[in-house]
């Protein structure tokens, strides 16, 4: 018998438990964040590894994606409400615990958490290990055996309730465990709105069960009942067998990993520390520490000294005009102030505005109610207000400061404000100048002031107990609250100005980014038309293929087999039908590899792979795309508004969310016709697209100033093409289309930093050749391999590299003892100075582009940001002029010696324009 012991996590049903233990009472850090979930699972995993001390230990947790239970009934978990804020907002920090801890996070897209819990405690029971498996959910007992077993946690995070065989028989009042499946399927769950059978309760469902030994054998047994029970079960068949499937747990889950690699590993103290210094978890630092840490809010930043209560400041609520108008003139003197608008919600397009918070020096400031008597918003109140600050807002003279203006900005962009005023942003200065604090004002004002913002529960107090929103809250308090962020805000630019200048960010803030959020502000308000006419007929085309592929697909197998499964996929064209001796197998789980580079390879040899490929690609268009993006659209416009957030991405790049747009496909025919669906806003324009053409490869040539590399971009030839004639040594006429594709993926893979290995796999050759590929490609330009070389030793003497605007792209392990770690930062740093200034490229073409448009009056607007592409609606009549000046700007918006490209396409829709 085996002495090791597996316990498997239940990650979110552990992290909803922990947060709804202490609901009424929840730790708080000072900056009003709610840690219970972070706290609770924290204090299991100490408990677990003091007290029973497990061999082995993993998390597993849930995925967005759809899984054969949503497939089988779309009402599956459909009626779950959405996560509390709360939670969502810590729940990050629990990943952060896992990885602190060194536990193996597990998620496996299509599969819940408990089907990849299910299927590692059967695999280790066949190797005679015991698991342990840490849940409240009762589902789990249908697992149970002389090796599984549940560990139920109890009231105190420390107490846990373990459960086998018995315990379960003797809790569900059955015979034999299979039974507990029999049981769920036929009451159902109303969590996972499993719809069982109406009017089976527990009591009965267990004496059904026990009567006639299962769920198929009841079904065809109704003869035996009687009245209303007969009816119910007669009636209700299908939907009882289907509930059956529903409730079962899938033990056959393609999880790569093997049991060994899920051994106990020693925790990362640093990680933890600043962890818990974050949380304020000063409990748990002492359990593990024996002292208190103090470091919150990033690297090296104490528990804030000062705060509301402690600090003298002088904020004013002014209602009447004449106030109003004695504060306008102050801010007309003044021509830089902080401005901060309080709304009821956080979406720019439907929010109501409850106030104004201004500043203009330290500890002072102003607050200008909107809401009515009652707390509600006032649309004549907020006429009143902004037609007052308009003049400011509008005006070139003035600089506005702000945390994540591109809000503000947006809710006034659809009040009909253009804010003309030159903007300070401060989560922009921060991303920019300080890598290692978090970029929310909170920890901002800890790092750079020595503050604590006080948070809205402590300024309620007793009096707003029962308030949840800040339309419900008295205007004083509403306005501390509102007043001390402008405040704060302002402090902390003065501060960020000064780090600006320090780390040489300050050009790239004031010339790029800050210019750039009015950019995205008229882009997100613009928004594009979509054709919901057009999606659906897509859609409804490719259910019927789907339906065609799989049954082909089943057809050429001469059976039916899980389409969805990539063990069944892997047995079918592996074993069955013998496609590949040579097939891999994962190292974790000894399954057959079936990712779509796997079946690529083998598409020619059987037309069941290329059945498989296209089935893949339609279910994919069909979840991620067709089925989400008609919903998307703005009720009052019948537009896509997604949104841009310049903070994210290390490398500069936007990031597109709400709907993302980014991740629209356009390497297959079926991907790229979503494109269709996007079109013109009338008859009078017509889609632009503007694209820049392999701008990554230019911006390599340029930073190698490889001599040959840019000859290539100088004379115009197929860059691809000519590297094949180097790396193969032919000439020009003895370039296959093998030898192109090969050159253009080495082309590409080496500014990502690509290993031989990776090449190798990529193309499907031996390492060897992919060596020698590598190795031709660096002796062919030696200025690329100078790059490369001299790259990495800047970031390994400096911790960071830079684009050619001279963004910095901080990399921490960059001198990491582990090599693995290194090697992958080595590749980051040969790839964000070109990744990096593609970014910058296109953002200042954009600012460009925007005021050329703006300033000449024109109608044409631009739209999207997708990658090193642009889309505009272009109006009919600027047709000879637009697409001149929006490629003039993209091609001259940073100094290049090799020529910068430009394709521009029109069109009735952006796959026609493309």
């Amino acid at each position: 018998m085996s002495d090791k012991k597996l316990y498997l996590l239940d990650g979110m049903a552990l992290v909803y438990r922990g947060h709804f233990a202490l609901l009424r009472n929840p730790p708080m850090t000072t900056q009003g964040m709610n840690t219970a979930a972070p706290f609770t699972v924290a204090n299991l995993l100490l408990s677990l590894l003091d007290k029973v001390q497990p061999s082995h230990l993993a998390v597993a947790f849930d995925t967005p994606e759809p899984t054969f239970r949503h497939k089988e009934y779309s009402k599956y978990k459909a009626q779950r409400e959405s996560m509390p804020e709360e939670l969502s907002t810590a729940l990050p920090y629990v990943f952060r615990l896992f990885e602190g801890f060194n536990v193996p996070i597990l998620r496996m897209p299509g599969w819940e958490a408990d089907d990849v819990i299910g299927t590692l405690a059967k695999r280790a029971e066949a190797q005679g290990i015991d698991t342990y498996m840490v849940t409240p959910d009762k589902d789990y007992g249908q697992l149970v055996s002389g090796h599984i077993f549940i560990a139920k946690p109890g009231g105190a995070s420390d107490q846990m309730e373990v459960l086998g065989v018995d315990e379960v028989l003797g809790k569900w009042g059955v015979e034999r465990i299979d039974q507990v499946i029999d049981v769920l399927g036929l009451v159902g769950d109303t969590s996972d709105n499993v719809p069982g059978v109406p009017g089976v309760g527990p009591k009965t469902a267990q004496k059904l069960i026990n009567q006639f030994g299962s769920m198929e054998v009841l079904v065809d047994s109704t003869d035996q009942l009687k009245g209303k029970q007969k009816e119910r079960i007669e009636e209700n068949r299908e939907q009882a067998l289907m509930s059956k499937r529903l409730v079962t747990i899938d033990t056959e889950v393609p999880v790569e990993v093997e049991i060994d690699e899920l051994m106990v590993r020693e925790r990362d103290d640093e990680k933890l520390k600043s962890l818990f210094g974050e949380l304020e978890l000063a409990v748990l630092s002492k359990r593990l520490w024996g002292e208190e840490l103090e470091a919150v809010g990033g690297e090296g930043v104490g528990t804030p000294t000062r705060n509301i209560e402690n600090v003298e400041h002088d904020y004013q609520v002014v209602a009447d005009g004449m106030g109003r108008l004695g504060i306008v003139a102050q801010l007309q003197q003044a021509k830089r102030f902080c401005f901060d608008l309080e709304t009821d919600g956080l979406d720019p397009k439907r929010c109501q505005i409850l106030g104004v918070a201004i500043s203009v020096s330290a500890g002072a400031g102003w607050y200008l109610p909107v809401a009515d008597a009652a707390g509600a918003p006032d649309a004549a109140g907020e006429r009143e207000v902004l037609k007052l600050l308009e003049p400011l807002l509008t005006s070139t003279e003035v600089e506005l400061v702000g945390h994540n203006l591109k809000f503000d900005l947006n809710v006034l962009r659809w009040r009909g404000i253009r804010v003309a005023a030159r903007l300070f942003d401060t989560m922009l200065a921060a991303h920019l100048s300080l890598p290692g604090v978090r970029r929310t004002m909170d920890a901002l004002a800890a790092a750079l002031l020595d503050y604590a913002p006080i948070g809205i529960e402590t300024l309620i107090g007793e009096r707003g107990k029962d308030q949840k929103s800040l339309s419900e809250l008295p205007v004083e308090v509403v306005a501390d609250y509102a007043v001390e962020d402008a405040d704060i805000t302002l402090q902390m630019a003065d501060k960020l100005a000064a780090k600006l200048d320090e780390t040489g960010q300050a050009r790239l803030f004031y010339e790029e980014e800050c210019p750039l959020i009015p950019v995205l502000v008229d882009m997100e308000f613009e928004g594009i038309r979509m054709d919901v006419d057009s999606l659906s007929s897509l859609s409804s085309y490719i259910q019927e293929e789907i339906g065609g592929a799989r049954g082909r697909a089943f057809e050429l197998a001469g059976e039916e087999f899980d389409i969805d499964s990539p063990r069944q996929v892997g047995h079918m064209l592996f074993e069955k039908l013998q496609l590949d001796p040579n097939a891999r197998r994962t190292a974790k789980t000894g399954q057959y590899q079936t990712t779509e580079q796997v079946l690529q390879r083998l598409a020619a040899r059987h037309e069941i792979v290329e059945r498989i490929l296209y089935y893949r690609t339609c279910t994919k268009l069909q979840s991620v795309y067709l089925d989400q993006l008609p919903d998307t659209r703005f009720e009052n416009t019948g537009r896509v508004h997604t949104q841009y957030e310049q903070a994210v991405i290390a490398t500069g790049r936007l990031q597109s969310h709400n709907p993302n747009l980014q991740t629209i496909p356009i390497r297959t025919e079926l991907g790229r016709r979503i494109r269709e669906a996007f079109v013109p806003r009338d008859k009078n324009y017509l889609i632009l697209a503007a694209d820049y053409s392999q701008v990554e490869l230019r911006i390599a040539a340029e930073l190698s100033n490889d001599e040959s590399l840019m000859e290539t971009f100088h004379r115009g030839e197929d860059v691809h093409a000519t590297t094949a004639m180097k790396v193969y040594g032919v000439d020009a006429d003895g370039v296959t289309a093998e030898m192109r594709r090969k050159a253009k993926v080495v082309n590409f893979g080496i500014i990502y930093g690509i290993s031989a290995f990776g090449l190798a796999d990529r193309l499907n050759i031996p390492r060897a050749e992919g060596a020698d590929l590598i190795d031709g490609y660096l002796n062919s330009y030696p200025g690329i391999r100078e790059y490369m070389d001299r790259t990495i030793a800047f970031a390994h003497e400096h911790g960071f590299v830079e684009t050619m605007t001279g963004r910095r792209r901080y990399l921490r392990n960059i001198n990491s003892a582990n090599g693995t770690t290194r090697r992958s930062e080595e590749r980051n740093a040969i790839n964000s100075p070109i990744q990096g200034s593609g970014a910058d490229l296109i953002k200042l073409a954009m600012i460009r582009i925007n005021r050329e448009l703006y300033q000449r009056g024109m109608m044409t607007k631009m739209l999207l940001q997708v990658h090193d592409e642009l889309v505009f609606d272009l109006h009919r009549d600027e047709e000879r002029e637009a697409p001149g000046i929006i490629e003039q700007a993209m091609r001259t918006a940073l100094p290049f010696k090799v020529p910068i490209v430009v394709e521009t396409g029109i069109g009735e829709n952006w796959l026609e324009a493309h």
